[in-house]
């Protein structure tokens, strides 16, 4: 049976394939350019949203791709063993350019971490620097983000925020208008983001010990 993340992991293969992003191709296709975000991918409560078969034929029709060929892209392995995920401290991947609008690695400064058990083409991996998430994360901890997976309540996520922090929390509770957030530090209390102040989140699917 085939899974969510496989479907829209697929989109976001032809949309690679094609060098550009998810919003690029759902603009080359003739769809509303927010069509393939993340946003879209999941609910306000929190279930999954499957793109339509219509727009899946815009975007094969736009990049010259056969549906034969956006099966392979569901079930081909995403990653050869001994292949790396692109790795950045989170210190220096608060700085401008080191993500694009979709929250996929981006610009220079990107190391290499070999981890080849990861299904989304676009995860990577921060290296955490100083003492500021003990007990959670340790310094030196490396964690592994996939901006494909689905979030839900209890997940540890990374929040870029459109102010350009970037946070790294636990999701309590997403709506349409706020996410609420528990804080990895105990010293820091939770608290809540405006949905329009959150460029993108990602889930944390994966820690070094």
């Amino acid at each position: 049976m085939l899974t969510h993340a496989q479907i829209w992991m697929a989109i976001d293969r032809l949309a690679a394939r094609a060098k550009l992003s998810a919003s690029g191709l759902a603009k080359r296709a003739g769809l509303d350019p927010t069509t393939f975000n993340k946003s879209k991918r999941i609910t306000a409560d929190g279930r999954e949203r499957w793109p339509s078969t219509e727009s899946v034929a815009k975007s094969l029709a736009a990049t010259g791709a056969t549906l034969d060929q956006f099966v392979a892209l569901i079930s081909d392995e995403v990653r050869p063993p001994g292949k790396t995920l692109p790795l950045i401290s989170l210190a220096e991947a608060c700085a401008s350019g080191r993500f694009d609008d979709n929250g996929f690695p981006s610009g220079e400064g990107w190391d290499a971490l070999p981890f080849p058990d990861v299904e989304d083409t676009h995860a990577y991996a921060l290296e955490i620097t100083g003492d500021s998430l003990l007990p959670m994360y340790r310094d030196g901890t490396h964690i592994i983000v996939s901006p494909s997976a689905p979030i839900r309540r209890g997940d540890r996520v990374v929040v870029k925020t459109r102010g350009g922090e970037l946070l790294l929390k636990e999701l309590k509770r997403k709506t349409a208008k706020m996410l609420e957030l528990k804080s990895l530090d105990p010293e820091q209390v939770d608290g809540t983001i405006a949905a329009e102040e959150v460029l993108w989140v990602a889930r944390i699917v994966w820690a070094s010990q």
